[in-house]
């Protein structure tokens, strides 16, 4: 490992009882900042209600430390929304932000939008499929922005058990084994390329916070791919030492099939391409097979090939901003 990494990880990750509860808050008072957690959400009604009751009672009113709590739809058939403003959520559909941009479907495309319907100085993005959810995915990753003036960008690290057959941590190492794709290609991506960033236990992780004043200058690939091309992006705009992480502990949500899995990855290389090269998919496609009646069946599913700019050179963000 680079000397440089073994540094940062020595100096920029941490655990979220590094930081107690009382400690940050008295940092967020010090300094003025507000703070916005996003949820984006794509039929997650299970789950989206007990996260969004959560962070209302833990954060917003047992102690001050989340100041808006935003659910951003992006398109659910399901009681997503319903159930997440029962809860106490301000609920965004997607397609009602920025309404002159057409909106693709994409994860990516949500987070980008939220950032025209927040406030916060600091906005922290937490996925809705979460189980077992506890405040400090939100407190644990939100602490070093308010008491570290140098960092910018903190992605939460922790444990993923693959099914219930490994949700106890007795188990070992199996207690970390769900997250394939990042194990299969995001790891050696970055490894490879940007070596740097191969301290980041969880590059993939969905739950993570951010300065506003990185994230509006950052691009934000439309699908998969937001997550490894954020951490790329600002590596190389704001340096390895504006970027952390801090363990949380353990993390339980849904898993996706195999196939699922093969787009992801495929959307996920595409983006590490793109910020190689800055070139073009000769094929921006995957072709995957299912078993049917007459044997194996081809699937073909288009790669996510676009980018969002950086929020920032965006009209409306701008006018909004000159408020």
């Amino acid at each position: 490992m680079l000397e440089e990494v073994e540094r940062w990880l020595s100096t920029r990750s941490w655990s979220a009882n590094d930081r107690p509860l009382h400690q940050i808050l008295a940092a967020k008072q010090r300094t003025g900042q507000t703070v916005s957690v996003v949820l984006p959400a794509l039929n997650e009604e299970a789950t989206v209600g007990d996260i969004v009751a959560v962070i209302r009672h833990d954060l917003m009113r047992q102690v001050p430390l989340v100041d808006e709590l935003v659910v951003v739809d992006s398109g659910s058939t399901d009681r997503t929304s319903e159930v997440a403003a029962a809860a106490g959520a301000r609920v965004v559909h997607r397609d009602g932000i920025l309404p002159r941009l057409p909106a693709v479907p994409g994860k990516g495309e949500v987070l980008w939008r939220s950032l025209l319907v927040t406030r916060g100085d600091i906005v922290c993005f937490v996925d809705a499929d979460l189980r077992d959810f506890s405040s400090e995915f939100v407190s644990g990753i939100v602490g070093p922005l308010l008491t570290e003036p140098d960092v910018d960008l903190v992605k939460a690290m922790y444990d993923r058990p693959l099914g219930t057959e490994f949700d106890s941590l007795a188990s070992g190492k199996t207690a970390a084994q769900g997250g394939r794709v990042t194990e299969l290609m995001a790891r050696p991506l970055l490894n490879m390329h940007w070596p740097q960033l191969a301290g980041f236990v969880q590059p993939l992780g969905g739950e993570y916070a951010a300065r506003r004043s990185l994230l509006e200058q950052l691009p934000f690939p439309v699908g998969y791919g937001v997550e490894l091309g954020m951490l790329v992006d600002a590596l190389h705009l704001a340096g390895l030492g504006a970027l952390a992480q801090v363990d949380v502990g353990v993390r339980k949500h849904r898993h996706q099939d195999g196939q699922a899995l093969g787009r992801m990855a495929a959307a996920i290389y595409r983006t590490a391409q793109l910020r190689l090269a800055r070139g073009h998919l000769i094929r921006p496609s995957l072709t995957q097979f299912e078993r049917g009646e007459d044997g194996f069946e081809p699937r073909t599913y288009s790669v996510d090939t676009e980018e969002r700019p950086p929020m920032v050179e965006i009209a409306e963000y701008q006018t909004r901003k000159a408020a």
